[in-house]
């Protein structure tokens, strides 16, 4: 082929050249459905029908070899190919023409115009006869230039520019999705901005397959960029117009952004206040290019139940419920009941909440609770009321105010009994980045909780207590997971004694240093009895590897203690496991080895589940 030759991977019949439906077999005509439909994938995302597709097998009488090292080209000859089946070898014969002229479009749909290919036909005793192509790509096309414009108001183009794929390039290998992408990547920028009179006035691919270059030149106006208007509550949702109006984050007037309204929808939606929210936000709607948000919202039944059973080897059984009234007046708010039983710990607790502004991160809760626990050699019964302040703050850390009172009868062995009385004012900050809440793949945990009490206010002893949590998580190559964990604790007390067992510190278990019983690494007295320690180290590294989809086998190790002196040996724990991705959660079975007898180090099965932040 000689001059240049305009080519538009957006045609798709331009791909399918030389094949008509008419001529050819049914398996011919399957095979032109699939291929049609994969080149309307690839141009959604390049590379994604490879990806999708590369390890399923033909069971197809037509073979594609590839002389040399290309990525996808095999793969998408073979697609384009398709499945050919139920053909004597003089039928493969006089196929193989419509054949070669498939696997060159989809060398040509890679970049490579100027392929070649052979044919023979194998045939060995009773087993069907074979077309095998050898495909001989040649010399790629490559990118010559990349022209993209946009043309519009000011601040259009770099709205535009820092959106546009850094792919194709120039000097890249021409890539028929990877252009379409392109392509797209600029509509689609002009849809979420709010572009939404915008137009390609050039668009063209022209490729010299002489040359082997190819030439892109975009032009796009974009037009005004359209604005959000006034947000209207729709009527039929039963909440005052002042709380709504606090889920908006945006002042009428803004340029408009795709990414607003949907975080507007989805605040509305997690707030469990309602069961279906409908945004409007439809350019057609415009008035000079101001488009009103109109909102319908269906509230969600206003109470429900909840109840479950589940096994830690810390605990045990345990059974789990809990009552909500998701509002109980148009102000939003809400209230709620939650209990726990099981043989080591049984509790039941109450709350009322009350949403500020903005509701999606900031309330104040009022909360009470009994809880009794008889833990090895420590029992004790707790009584709390209390309220915290919850508030977001600018830097995406969540700060929580609180102030509750603990009244706690308590005995540990048979010597030492007692009853607190404790005001205690408190400030935790906190903060989770994690690319998926169920099971994410990288992310990290931070947590720093000060609460403390004084005698001469409403308590029984000078207390100072702090603990620092922090875990993180990273993935390497889809499948090597690598976890660390570091937990520290600390109490300041002029009289130790006068600590309940709320508040000193008790390492060991489940999810802490494994290989060692619940709560069982801590400080001791006279009669070998755990009493709770001043300080608490504990780290963890864990490897997983995921063998399976949804399965990991994992290896860990473990070590920290409860101590009075941070200068105190460490207990240390060793291990391996293995992880299901359940549809409620990863679930973690490990048998882990405490290599240090003087702690009770021993064999131990753990048993747990939860997100691994």
């Amino acid at each position: 082929m000689t001059g240049r030759l305009a080519y538009s991977v957006g045609k798709l019949s331009n791909l399918f050249q030389g094949i008509s439906p008419d001529t050819g077999s049914d398996a011919i005509k399957t095979s032109m459905l699939l291929a049609r439909t994969l080149q309307r994938l690839a141009t959604i995302s390049p590379g994604l029908v490879m990806l999708v597709l590369a390890p399923a097998v033909f069971a197809s009488q037509v073979r594609v070899e590839v002389e040399g090292d290309v990525d996808n080209l095999q793969d998408n000859a073979q697609i384009f190919v398709g499945e050919v089946e139920g053909r004597t070898a003089d039928g493969l014969r006089r196929y193989a023409n419509t054949a070669i002229a498939q696997v060159k479009e989809a060398a040509r749909a890679l970049g490579y115009y100027s392929p070649e290919v052979r044919w023979k036909v194998e045939e060995a005793g009773d087993e069907p006869a074979e077309l095998v192509l050898t495909l001989i790509p040649g010399e790629p096309v490559l990118i010559r230039s990349r022209n993209v414009m946009i043309e519009g108001p000011d601040g259009a183009q770099e709205d535009f520019r820092q959106n546009l794929p850094k792919s194709p390039a120039q000097g890249d290998v021409l890539h028929h999705g990877r252009y379409d992408a392109l392509r797209q990547s600029i509509q689609n920028t002009a849809n979420r901005l709010g572009y939404f009179e915008g137009e390609f006035l050039t668009r063209r691919l022209e490729v010299d397959p002489a040359k082997n270059a190819a030439d892109i030149t975009l032009e796009y106006q974009s037009g005004e960029r359209y604005r959000l208007g006034k947000v209207t509550f729709l009527e039929g949702h039963e909440f005052e117009q002042n709380l709504l109006e606090q889920f908006v984050t945006f002042e009428p007037g803004i340029p408009f952004h795709a990414d607003e309204v949907a975080k507007l929808s989805n605040d509305l939606s997690n707030s469990g206040y309602f069961s279906g929210v409908d945004v409007d936000a439809a350019p057609s709607k415009a008035e000079d290019r101001v488009i009103p948000v109109d909102i319908a919202l269906t509230p969600r039944p206003p109470r429900s139940v909840a109840a479950g059973v589940g096994f830690s080897t810390d605990v045990g059984p345990r059974f789990r419920g809990n009552w909500r009234e998701h509002y109980i007046n148009p102000m939003g708010h809400r209230r709620g009941a939650d209990t726990e039983l099981s043989e080591l710990r049984q509790s039941v607790s109450g709350w009322y909440e009350l949403p500020l502004d903005p509701p999606m991160t900031d309330a104040i809760r009022l909360t009470s609770g009994y809880q009794r626990e008889h833990i090895e050699d420590v029992e004790s019964e707790r009584l709390t009321f209390g309220q915290q302040w919850s508030h977001q703050l600018d830097n995406g850390w969540m700060q929580i105010l609180s102030m509750r009172w603990e009244g706690e009868r308590f005995s540990i062995g048979e010597e030492e009994q007692g009853n607190s009385s404790l005001l205690l004012p408190g400030v935790s900050y906190s903060k989770l980045h994690a690319n998926s809440p169920l099971d994410p793949s990288r992310g990290y945990r931070l947590q720093f909780d000060v609460t403390g009490a004084h005698r001469a206010v409403i308590s029984d002893a000078d207390i100072l207590h702090v603990n620092f949590l922090a875990k993180g998580l990273y993935t390497l190559a889809g499948k090597h997971r690598f976890l660390a964990r570091f937990n520290f604790g600390g109490v300041a007390t002029n009289s130790f004694r006068d600590v309940p067992p709320s508040l000193r510190f008790f390492a060991g278990g489940d999810q802490s240093v494994r290989g060692y019983g619940y709560e069982t690494l801590a400080p001791k007295d006279s009669d070998d009895v755990v009493i709770g320690g001043r300080y608490m180290v504990v780290g963890s590294a864990e490897y997983q590897y995921e063998f399976v989809r949804n399965w990991r086998v994992a290896a860990f190790i473990d070590e920290g203690n409860a101590v009075d002196d941070v200068f105190d040996p460490l207990a240390t724990g060793v291990g391996m496991g293995i992880r299901w991705v359940s549809p409620v959660g990863p679930l973690r079975l490990d048998v882990a080895k405490g290599m240090d007898d003087q702690f009770g180090g021993g064999w131990r099965i753990h048993f747990s589940m939860g997100p691994e932040l």
